[in-house]
């Protein structure tokens, strides 16, 4: 006889390959990540999560002009071979040639640079279990994580095989040494509507 916390048949755990999550999300109406063999839905944005993504994006674009790196948004997926998982950072940069998944020609392998604007749902799984899965891809050099509530930019730089991290107030300059570039945080987190 079971006691009352055992299952006679306890449904398999859910687990897909990285095929057949790229499958679903070819069909899916909104973004999932591929994380430890699960599909997970992404949590919308706000309008200022938006902006402070878009203001990277202009400040480090404007800096890259005539170097041989491109920058993505959002909807760059990156796959991370050394575990499998797959994610949307906010924005990317990769220098030189783009490598893809050899499973997914959308999926880059070697970003230098990857930007996450963090968020209440999520700020403490990007700056614990994603970070160290960024960590992992060899060609990555630069993670930055920029704060929701306040002027507060965090840059982790790979230097001498290891991870430093720096962090940014208002009245200062980020470095990604990696891209020869520099970011006021104020940039970041201008507003000219107000």
């Amino acid at each position: 006889m079971l006691a009352w916390c055992e299952v006679a048949n306890p449904a398999p755990a859910l687990s897909y390959s990285f095929r057949d999550y790229v499958a679903f999300e070819k069909s899916a109406h909104e973004k999932h990540e591929f994380v430890a063999g699960l599909i997970l839905a992404m949590a919308g944005g706000t309008l200022e999560h938006s902006a402070r993504c878009s203001n990277v994006i202009v400040a480090l674009g404007t800096q890259l002009a005539g170097k041989r790196c491109r920058i993505f948004e959002s909807n760059a997926r990156i796959r991370i071979l050394a575990s499998g998982n797959a994610y949307y950072p906010d924005a990317s940069i990769v220098c030189g040639t783009p490598e893809v998944d050899p499973e997914d020609g959308l999926s880059l392998t070697n970003p230098v640079v990857l930007v996450e604007v963090l968020s209440p749902s999520t700020e403490e799984y990007d700056r614990t279990d994603k970070l160290f899965d960024y960590q992992r891809i060899a060609s990555l050099k630069h993670v930055v994580h920029v704060a929701h509530d306040e002027q507060q930019v965090a840059v982790f730089t790979r230097s001498d095989g290891a991870w430093v991290r720096r962090s940014y107030g208002p009245g200062e300059s980020l470095e990604l040494g990696a891209l020869g570039c520099e970011i006021d945080v104020a940039a970041i987190y201008h507003d000219p509507l107000r």
